[in-house]
């Protein structure tokens, strides 16, 4: 009896019992699912190829840094610059040490000049009690002498206006451009000043 009726009669009624609305909805609620994960993970592709282009770029320019820094760091040139500094710095060593033995040397010669000029002072004050017992005019002679040896040293001996006596020296360091005046004072020895005169100079 069921093949009597109209088969379209029949397909109503199949699709109105089976109630296929539920599962049409269901159907499009996972579809927009679908359309939205799509959309999520092809966001999320987007960003990952963006970060690995940008960490691409990033390793291009470190490896050309590091290509140009090994480029210029030659290890030949590294030792040829260590072998220049060693040498430098035995010629510095060198330069130091004569100039030690050269400061030495002026000290030795200094010392012996300031004995001489105490000397020469000592057998001025001699030699001009025999100058004025005889007559002669040697006093003044080792006074020129004495002074001559001051200028040489670049030292200005000046006199007292009242008694005639030396109560100034002018002592000039040509090599740090250094003028000193000293007044002598005569409760210091002539030693005191020759010291003290040298090592101004």
């Amino acid at each position: 009896m069921l093949l009597e009726e109209d088969p379209s009669t029949l397909i109503r009624h199949t699709i109105a019992n089976f109630n296929i609305a539920p599962d049409k909805v269901a159907v499009a609620r996972v579809s927009e699912s679908l359309s939205t994960l799509q959309q999520a993970r092809d966001l999320r592709l987007r960003d990952a190829e963006s970060s690995l282009k940008k960490l691409a770029r990033t390793l291009n320019t470190l490896h050309s840094q590091h290509a140009e820094l090994t480029a210029s760091h030659s290890s030949a040139a590294h030792a040829s610059e260590i072998a220049r500094l060693d040498t430098q710095k035995f010629r510095t060593a060198k330069g130091v040490s004569d100039l030690e033995m050269e400061t030495e040397r002026l000290q030795t010669q200094a010392a012996d000049l300031a004995a001489r000029l105490q000397e020469l002072e000592i057998q001025g004050v001699d030699g001009g009690d025999a100058a004025m017992s005889n007559g002669g005019g040697t006093v003044e002679d080792e006074v020129l002498l004495r002074l001559k040896v001051y200028r040489s040293l670049g030292i200005d001996i000046e006199r007292d206006s009242k008694d005639g006596e030396f109560s100034r020296a002018v002592v000039r360091n040509d090599r740090k451009g250094d003028v000193h005046v000293v007044n002598i004072d005569r409760k210091f020895s002539r030693f005191f000043y020759a010291n003290y005169f040298w090592q101004t100079l």
